[in-house]
């Protein structure tokens, strides 16, 4: 099995050969009904500078050793589009927390939307589309306002880097029929569209949020509360109607409002449905988290903070009916919800930001229903980790076809949050997960 990267439709390091069809794989009739990892493919090696050099030459001097990872941040598959191809998205680029501090070993790392073909147990990129300002440059994975989000550091954490106003977080994406791309950032957060090219067209961003000095347009149109997200866990997740008129969008936390220990211990998470053609958000409903140690199978007090839930991913259904991933890094369920028989809060007092806490807000209400919200019903599809060969962080979800889910990864480039290098600076540390597609069949066929 050779793979490789193909940029304007030629395979840059090899080509694979013949397509594998998930209809082609028969069900095993001894295990029933129950979910099963079909068929796993995996990402080859392919060196962080190399990989950037096809589409941004130059632009990587020193990878530190780094591998291209992290393409699981999202992962989107149209009716249209063939069975074994999948969009997919990079999120910000490699990056640790040695000390507490957030470093960025490679800051030249440009976020990258990529094609991928899977092919039997391997995975080609067929394209890769850096995302770039209306001027050609590449907007970076930096942090965009001071105290606002996270302090970008270099390598070893001993010197700050410069923010940049058009740096993005970029967590999910989908493909619209004219080849756009609506992609969600965790930094403002932002809801990105993005031409077939790569080049962002506009950025959407809560009211009066402090973003300022892009090279593409801002309009600062969302609800005003999700300024109050929580540092690092903006948008997380973005699926688009089966029409290609609605975008929804999940917060991958609780909102810190209105404070950050409120925030923190609350299982109550936004979803926002969202009109292409007039650039409206047209509702807004209420995701409950399950409570951590039981989502865990651990008796009550496992030591787990409620923080630690996240929505990462979501794919329609319908106009209202969503697959949703509910996860911590070790945990992930796909959940099934509708948004008809949830209550739309958009505009209410829910929406209006919190500053006093005696005051009641979503975020610290235990029990949504006691203060008259219909949360949105959840039922169980399929509980990912409790497959065998699943890798942790699951964090794209996509539709194959009815009875099969497919599933990606984000391995974080491979690194740890306590990342350390050599005496040459390049990584020593690495956890040795690859970047996967699983395909999972379901115990039942869903309707897309």
């Amino acid at each position: 099995m050779c793979n490789g990267i193909r940029v304007a439709g030629a395979l840059l390091l090899g080509a694979a050969t013949a397509v594998v069809s998930l209809t082609a794989d028969p069900a095993d009739p001894a295990k029933g009904n129950q979910p099963r990892v079909a068929r796993i493919a995996v990402l080859p090696d392919i060196a962080l500078r190399d990989f950037q050099a096809q589409t941004l030459p130059g632009t990587i001097t020193n990878d530190r050793g780094i591998r291209l990872g992290s393409i699981g941040s999202d992962i989107f598959q149209r009716h249209s589009d063939s069975t074994n191809e999948f969009w997919a998205v990079t999120d910000r680029g490699p990056n640790g927390q040695p000390g507490g501090r957030r470093t960025f070993p490679v800051p030249q790392f440009n976020p990258t939307i990529v094609q991928l073909g899977v092919r039997g147990d391997g995975i080609d990129i067929l394209q890769a589309l850096p995302l770039l300002n209306p001027d050609g440059t590449p907007v970076t994975g930096l942090p965009n306002v001071m105290t606002f989000d996270e302090t970008p550091y270099n390598f070893d954490a001993t010197a700050v880097l410069p923010r940049n106003p058009n740096g993005l977080d970029t967590e999910g994406l989908v493909r619209t029929d004219d080849g756009y791309f609506w992609l969600v950032d965790e930094y403002s957060p932002s809801l990105v569209l993005v031409d077939p090219d790569g080049y962002v067209v506009e950025r959407i961003v809560p009211a009066n949020s402090l973003l300022t000095g892009t090279k593409y347009p801002v309009f600062k149109t969302l609800p005003e509360i999700l300024n109050r997200r929580r540092q690092n866990r903006g948008f997380e997740a973005v699926a688009l109607s089966p029409d290609g008129t609605t975008l929804f969008l999940g917060m991958q936390s609780p909102l810190e409002n209105p404070n950050r220990t409120v925030g923190r211990a609350s299982r109550n998470v936004r979803v926002l449905r969202f009109d292409i053609p007039s650039r409206q958000v047209t509702g807004e409903f209420v995701y409950r988290f399950e409570e951590v140690c039981a989502f865990l199978g651990r008796p009550s007090g496992c030591g787990v903070a409620p923080g630690e839930m996240k929505l990462s991913s979501m794919t329609a259904l319908s106009d209202t009916a969503l697959l949703v991933d509910e996860r911590t890094d070790d945990v992930a369920k796909v959940y099934l919800v509708d948004l008809e028989e949830a209550d739309d809060i958009l505009g209410s007092v829910w929406d209006v930001p919190a500053n006093d806490p005696t005051n009641p807000s979503l975020e610290g209400l235990a029990d949504p229903a006691a203060a008259g919200i219909a949360v949105l019903p959840k039922e169980l599809i399929v509980d990912l980790s409790a497959l065998p060969g699943m890798p942790k962080k699951i964090e794209g979800i996509s539709l194959a076809n009815p009875e099969t889910l497919a599933v990606a990864n984000d391995n974080d480039f491979g690194l740890v949050d306590e990342t350390t290098y050599d005496a040459q600076g390049n990584l020593s540390n690495d956890t040795g997960v690859k970047s996967q597609v699983l395909f999972v069949k379901l115990s039942r066929p869903l309707v897309r």
